[in-house]
């Protein structure tokens, strides 16, 4: 069965793309600018913002900005029942989504920190990705250090138990 992705653009137009679609995408990458190749057009595209955890991305395509959200067969049958991603229960840790190198850490152990607040920046593939808190919490401990590579699912930051 092909995974079928579907991408929100702006939270007013969606389209579907499938595994072969993303086939026939080539994409060339320089840090946050990235020539992506698809039916022999070529688009420039810059990464504004990603948040992997979110499945979030604000791009720049020719000066206009782009809010565009990721879906895939999990999300939609989540959304198909009913449920909200947000009410359900948070995690605790943040592991890397993807291999790459520790550019930033922006909280230490004890750090009081705000969903949303800014953790570390992860480059992978020439993109700098900027992991965000999931909850509120008190960080329990910071597992990396600027400079480390890392593999994907590495435990980076983990948050104190709420009781």
């Amino acid at each position: 069965m092909e995974e079928e992705y579907k991408a929100i653009v702006n939270d007013n137009f969606e389209f579907s793309l499938n595994s072969k679609d993303l086939e026939t995408i080539d994409v060339i990458s320089d840090n946050k600018k990235s020539n992506v190749i698809f039916n022999n057009k070529s688009v420039g595209i810059e990464t504004l913002e990603s948040n992997f955890h979110k499945k979030t991305y604000t791009l720049s395509i020719n000066g206009n900005r782009y809010q565009v959200k990721i879906e895939n067969q999990l999300d939609a049958l989540i959304s198909k029942m009913g449920l909200s991603i947000g009410n359900a229960s948070v995690d605790d840790e943040v592991h890397a989504p993807m291999p790459g190198i520790i550019l930033e850490v922006n909280v230490s152990q004890g750090n009081e920190v705000k969903k949303g607040d800014f953790l570390c920046v992860l480059e992978a593939m020439k993109m700098e990705n900027t992991l965000t808190a999931p909850r509120d919490g008190v960080v329990k401990s910071v597992n990396i250090v600027k400079g480390e590579t890392v593999d994907k699912g590495k435990l980076l930051i983990e948050f104190e138990k709420n009781d």
